[in-house]
């Protein structure tokens, strides 16, 4: 792909530079003054980062050969959608950690010549069985094992519909399912090395994927799973893939593919039937929107919180000023961490299934809900979390994941996140399809108060129910700036997709860096319970402490997300970020 030298990173500096310093609006009594557009000082380690650039099209990707497979589909005359519906497919074999068939996730899609952008929510669904109490033991208490580790963990996936519903609404109609599917049967049948992270993740989970002996069938070599520079062959999803290319996507939800897949729930301890399957639906559903600093937020609305919880956090960091206090510094990170606790309080009482509960949007998205929010923000005190509870959003009304990016040269960009919750799932692979099942039932509330596996606390809105789509945290996101699409972002993290999401727009918007440094620099979250401030390794000892000094309780840990987002210049040159906290990532173009 066409690369420049320094010369085209100062360029890149630069436009970056001007194109992001907006004035700030007076909008608090404690915003601090507005700085003017001159450079911000960033850190050594992250200052000489450049993204790749490219001309014409760029997909960004949790790993390597399904981002080349992306841009060999925008060379071939695809668009952004055929691109990422063959990311997707590859992502299934190349990624099993999260790239799926057997989860679901949220597309967002925009459509550059009709300058609209739409959400395609395949979240997984409760089988029909499901009761509210269906995790709960007897003594009243979560059974944290039956919404993880059994057959009832496993919700009715959508993957599988929701790509080729993107495809048949959206595609360029130059290339057919069958031909974007090809590419990851082929890897499958193949087979593919064992390398990278998925060298890095299988002895991690070698006795969860062990449990089962289907899945031992494919990931283990004798006693042991596959072991680096050994080869993974899937011949059973390669076969799936190829009746699904030839028949379509009923093919997965009806018929002997979907019975096998019940078989195998069921085996488990799960309640899953055909019916449930056959009757799984897409939906379509209208973006959430917001401002910041003058830029458009499109992002995706409930049942994921990702969006809304994304904005109504924007919302209150619009009235400090960020670049005053310095990347990296202590009030920064204390700023973030302050604005971000009563969001995941208000993500706790207000979200869920929008088809079964009225979640406010209009009063979590409004500015004057904000106003209340930051004026309770101490500069110099972190609020303890017994002190922070959801807000009254109504006045204003009126984990294992994976993300990818894609942008084509006439401007259409999808930003996908999708997940089958835990890494590898529930590690079960339904026999005879190479399909590895979801845990994403683990995502409701299991009772009212009880924290998931990721420790968010939930309310009855996202409690189980049947047919319901569970609460998710997956916030695949646009920026743009008037009116011309600027960042396609999104990331993997459980409960801190919301805040990697976040930081990169921050440090675009507010740090003015570019997209490798937006991406790569240290990363803070809070989610208000448990009330403790998770800093990446890499920030500063001393802005550690003094962030301690205020009250936070700091914990230290290893990195999380992967960001793989892609961005357009002044100059229409195409910018890529492949995340390097995962391995194997690559952003490229052409």
């Amino acid at each position: 792909m066409p690369r420049r030298a320094r010369a085209l990173s100062v360029l890149l500096a630069g436009s970056l530079a001007c194109l992001l310093a907006v004035p700030l609006p007076g909008a608090s009594p404690r915003a601090q003054p507005a700085r003017t557009a001159e450079a911000v000082p960033i850190p050594s380690d992250i200052a000489r980062a450049l993204p790749p650039l490219a001309q014409s099209g760029m997909v960004s990707s949790q790993e390597a050969r399904a981002t080349r497979i992306g841009v060999d589909v925008l060379k071939r005359g695809g668009n952004a959608v055929d691109a990422a519906v063959a990311v997707g497919f590859a992502l299934a074999v190349t990624l099993p950690q999260a790239g799926n068939l057997g989860g679901g996730g949220f597309m967002l899609v925009h459509l550059a010549e009709r300058n609209e952008t739409v959400a395609i929510d395949y979240r997984e669904t409760a089988p029909h069985a499901a009761t509210a109490d269906m995790f709960l033991g007897p003594d009243g208490a979560p059974d944290r094992a039956a919404s993880t580790r059994g057959g009832k963990a496993v919700g009715v996936p959508g993957t599988v519909r929701g790509l080729a519903e993107a495809h048949r609404l959206y595609g360029s109609g130059k290339l057919t399912l069958a031909e974007l599917i090809a590419p990851a049967e082929r890897l499958a049948r193949e087979g593919i090395g064992v390398e990278g992270g998925l060298a890095d993740s299988l002895p991690q989970v070698a006795g969860m994927l062990g449990r089962w002996p289907s899945t031992r069938a494919v990931f283990f070599h004798g006693d042991r799973v596959l072991a680096r520079g050994e080869t993974l062959v899937q011949t059973d999803l390669a076969d799936t893939l190829r009746t699904i290319a030839e028949r379509g996507p009923d093919a997965f939800y009806t018929g002997p593919i979907a019975e096998k897949i019940v078989d195998a729930v069921r085996q488990a301890g799960g309640i899953m039937t055909t019916d449930d399957l056959a009757g799984y639906r897409v939906k379509r559903r209208e973006p959430v929107r917001g401002t910041y600093r003058g830029h458009t937020i499109v992002s995706m609305p409930p049942p994921s919180s990702g969006g809304i919880h994304l904005i109504e956090i924007l919302n209150v960091l619009e009235g400090f000023d960020l670049a005053g206090m310095g990347v990296g510094s202590a009030q920064a990170f204390h700023t973030l961490a302050e604005a971000m606790k009563p969001a995941y309080a208000d993500r706790a009482t207000y979200l869920g299934d929008p088809d079964r509960v009225k979640v406010p949007v209009r009063g979590l998205l409004a500015k004057a809900y904000a106003d209340t929010i930051r004026a309770q923000i101490n500069p110099e005190r972190a609020r303890p979390a017994d002190a922070v509870r959801a807000g009254d959003p109504a006045p204003y009304e009126s984990d294992q994941t994976t993300h990818f990016s894609v942008v084509d040269a006439a401007g259409n960009a999808v930003a996908n996140t999708y997940t089958l919750n835990f890494s590898y799932g529930i590690g079960l692979v339904a026999a005879g399809t190479g399909v590895l099942l979801n845990n994403e039932m683990d995502d409701f509330s299991a009772k009212p108060g009880a924290q998931n596996a990721y420790g968010l606390v939930g309310s009855d809105a996202n409690a189980v129910a049947p047919g319901a789509r569970p609460l998710s945290s997956m916030t695949p996101t646009f920026l743009f700036r008037d009116g011309r699409l600027l960042l396609v972002t999104g990331s993997p993290g459980g409960s801190r997709i919301i805040t990697t999401v976040l930081q990169v727009i921050v440090n675009l918007v507010d740090f003015r860096m570019n997209l490798a440094q937006a991406v790569d620099a240290p990363r803070v979250h809070h989610q208000w319970r448990p009330d403790v401030l998770l800093a990446e390794e890499g920030i500063s000892p001393d802005t550690l402490a003094l962030l301690r000094a205020k009250g936070h309780a700091v914990k230290v840990g290893p990195t999380t997300g992967s960001a793989n987002s892609v961005m357009r210049l002044d100059d229409g040159l195409l910018a890529g970020a492949a995340d390097p906290r995962q391995r194997s990532t690559l952003a490229d173009g052409y």
